[in-house]
């Protein structure tokens, strides 16, 4: 069921979906949290719909704010909220309203936002596209105890990954670092296997993909030894190669789909690492609501420290001398903390 609302507030919103979940007969139980949405109308469609999927694992209530460009002076000057009210199967296994604002209201979202979420309920929010350079400071993320952004989705992904370092707060996420958790699970899991020490790796993928970086960056702030990051065709993360005590460790996905890991004396194993869908990623954030320590530190290592590669040149040395760790996950050498084992995610 589909409710259009022109020139609307807050309040007749919360009626028309009152009244909606009568029509439809969806109590309003159920619903564990408030997904608030940033985004354009160009990507407005590919965003509802991976948070619809989302839905199936995470009955939540919906609000995707889209911010419109007034073009005449008149119309920038004046405040003007549309809406589109959803329940039923048209909004997944929860509620949506998609909120269109003009002229002022686009400099208070925050305001028509605010009177929509569920009473006692966590608030994430996700921004699709165009996120702010400092979550935790933007009115809209002030309400969230997650605030999800995704490097990827940004005109110069790199340097996206330096301004969330520079501005990390508790609570903050990217989908980039989502996107790396079967990796950073499977060779974790590897270096539990084979108990090794691990004297430097290098991270092989595409270029201006930031979760290459983020997994360069989470390995040398686990192992504490230099990690190279070297560029190829791609799809995303084809390769993953640790130098150890026990010989070469390799974790190779040539195609995006099917792994191939390598460790000597144990046969080779296939593992199925394909590459996820947006729904994916975001129930997988839903899933926890802490502060993730672990991306934390990654971002945290810096990705002006990792040395880098270009396909078929040799790597850019780096100030930093190998250093062979206790064992596969030792903390930061600047921390001077004491080894752990490497844990994903």
């Amino acid at each position: 069921m589909k409710i259009d609302l022109t020139e609307t507030t807050a309040s007749k919103i919360n009626k028309a979906l009152v009244e909606g979940r009568r029509a439809v007969g969806t109590p309003a139980i159920g619903m564990v949290l408030t997904l608030v949405i940033v985004t354009d109308e160009e990507n407005a469609y590919d965003a509802l719909k991976a948070a619809n999927e989302a839905s199936r694992e995470h009955p939540s209530r919906t609000l995707v704010v889209i911010k419109r460009v007034s073009r005449s002076p008149r119309d920038r000057a004046k405040a003007r909220l549309d809406a589109e009210v959803r329940v039923g199967t048209d909004a997944g296994t929860g509620e949506t309203v998609v909120l269109r604002l003009y002229g002022e209201a686009i400099d208070h979202a925050q305001s028509v936002v605010l009177p929509l979420l569920l009473p006692d309920a966590p608030v994430v929010v996700w921004w699709a596209v165009n996120a702010p350079l400092n979550p935790a400071k933007d009115p809209l993320g002030a309400l969230a105890q997650r605030r999800v952004t995704d490097a990827y989705a940004s005109e110069q992904p790199i340097q996206e990954l330096s301004a969330r370092a520079e501005t990390y707060t508790p609570g903050d996420t990217d989908l980039s670092w989502t996107r790396i958790t079967p990796w950073r699970s499977m060779l974790a899991a590897a270096l539990d296997q084979a108990p090794c020490s691990v004297t430097s790796a290098e991270v092989e993928g595409e270029e201006f993909n930031p979760s290459c970086e983020l997994l360069a960056m989470w390995l040398a702030s686990r192992l504490n030894v230099p990690v190279t990051r070297k560029v190829s065709a791609g799809p995303g993360l084809t390769a993953v190669r640790m130098e150890s005590s026990i010989g070469t460790i390799v974790l190779d996905r040539p195609d995006g789909s099917l792994a191939t890991l390598s460790m000597r004396n144990q046969p080779d194993r296939a593992v199925a690492l394909k590459r996820r869908v947006t729904s994916e990623l975001l129930a997988e954030e839903l899933r926890r609501l802490d502060p993730d320590d672990i991306y934390a530190a990654a971002l945290e290592y810096g990705v002006d420290r990792l040395g880098h590669q270009a396909e078929g040149k040799p790597a850019e040395k780096t100030s930093e001398e190998p250093a062979a760790a206790d064992n596969a996950s030792a903390k930061p050498a600047a921390k001077k903390a004491p080894a752990k084992k490497a844990a994903a995610k």
